[in-house]
């Protein structure tokens, strides 16, 4: 008759090696099915370094699990050689002694068995939700709907966009009035500078990654970013035709080429080297009757990506989506950021005002362009008055009541 206290010691340890051998398979898994996504990406997406690097670290991470999980097989192959002495059944002495399980299993055995037999023993209930399927994925998925716009401090502040509406190959340099932020943009050879339009497309996904981080969305670890085309028109108050999903395309190119240096932290951090507004973009989809792009991937910078994490971010009103020239976008932009949530106005001269607005045109087709838009009283939430005999502008909050509490505060 076996006996249960040999057997006892054994169970055990396999127990351990299974739920080790388990926990390794489903990792493999996970890998194996991220590496044949981006396979598939690579197929459509010829000469991408970032996937190819991307595919590199899936591998790499791969393979110590592999060689972990070819030991733990061997071990329980070993272990399975048990012979039979005077009616006594015993495992081959040892075997396990130079293979220690990574995970931890072994440290805590004799909980994880008695857990388990207390688990038999009862009838298991069932859980009133579904388990969380695909909580690790390798990209921020953009598919929340009903959130605040948000716009980050940084590009806010420096004028990283060009207000041209033709390609603007000028290179740019700006330093803050203090001297303490400077910042120099270098335009692609090819697509041009950024321009102040192609930012909602940064002003949308930081929208999106800003009020899923606020609902604990564990996707958002990571920098790459996939959305459809349709959901970001819709978004930005753009038309669906066709002709914006070629302005789409040539917007994600501008941003891509266009390379930033400066000294300017975003989230308590700064990125020492030259970097691309976008580290890349890739389509994920083409609809298979016209070729257009249905969804696509793009990978944020650190610059961009840690502030959003470190909530580095303005709300600003979905209004700003339907000025129609850049110059508003970037009026409106400096009023929201000097003023923010307490200031009920915010004056400064023209000429500094044209620098903070990167505006390459001269004073007085500027001070022209500045009274048009103060005529128009187009900006949300402020109004902008021009003061020609100080040559200033000042900005005032629309809101009366706020207006009102400014002022008797003082």
């Amino acid at each position: 008759m076996v006996s249960d206290k040999n057997d006892g010691p054994k169970s055990k340890v396999t127990m351990a090696y299974a739920l080790e051998l388990v926990e390794i398979e489903e990792q493999l898994a996970a890998l194996e099915r991220t590496n044949q996504r981006l396979q598939a990406m690579a197929e459509r997406s010829s000469n991408n370094p970032d996937l190819e690097r991307r595919r590199n670290e899936i591998i790499d991470k791969a393979a110590p699990l592999e060689r972990r999980r070819q030991a733990i097989i061997a071990a329980e192959e070993a272990a399975a050689e048990v012979y039979v002495m005077h009616g006594e059944t015993r495992s081959t002495p040892n075997l396990f002694s130079d293979i220690q399980p990574e995970l931890g299993f072994l440290a805590d055995i004799q909980s994880e068995v008695k857990k388990v037999e207390e688990d038999r023993s009862k009838k298991r209930e069932r859980s009133k939700l579904l388990p969380a399927r695909y909580t690790n994925q390798d990209f921020f998925v953009a598919d929340i709907l009903g959130y605040s716009l948000k716009d980050d401090h940084a590009t806010m502040e420096a004028p990283v966009f060009s207000l041209k509406t033709q390609k603007d190959l000028t290179p740019w340099e700006w330093t803050s009035k203090d001297g303490t932020k400077h910042i120099e943009v270098s335009p692609s050879v090819k697509y041009g500078r950024a321009t102040q339009h192609d930012k909602d497309i940064l002003i949308f996904v930081t929208s999106q990654m800003t009020e899923a981080l606020n609902r604990e969305r564990p996707d958002t670890q990571s920098r790459a970013v996939r959305f459809t085309v349709h959901n970001y028109l819709v978004a930005t108050n753009k038309p669906t035709g066709g002709v914006e999903y070629q302005r789409l395309e040539r917007a994600l190119d501008r941003l891509k080429g266009t390379t930033i240096k400066t000294d300017i932290k975003t989230g308590n951090k700064r990125v020492k080297e030259a970097f691309g507004i976008l580290d890349s973009w890739a389509i994920i989809e083409r609809s298979s009757s016209d070729e257009r792009m249905i969804a696509v991937e793009i990978t944020l910078s650190k610059w961009l990506y840690n502030a959003i994490h470190a909530h580095e971010v303005l709300t600003i009103h979905p209004d700003y989506f339907r000025l129609r020239k850049p110059l508003e976008r970037r009026l409106y932009e400096l009023a929201r950021k000097h003023c923010g949530s307490k200031q009920s106005s915010w004056k400064i001269g023209l000429e500094l005002l044209r620098e903070k607005c990167g505006a390459q045109s001269h004073i007085r087709a500027f001070r022209n362009q500045v009274q048009e838009i103060s005529n128009a009283h187009t900006l949300p939430e402020y109004h902008l008055i021009y003061e020609r005999e100080a040559d200033q502008v000042t900005f005032y909050v629309k809101n009366q009541q706020k207006l009102i509490s400014s002022y008797l505060c003082r």
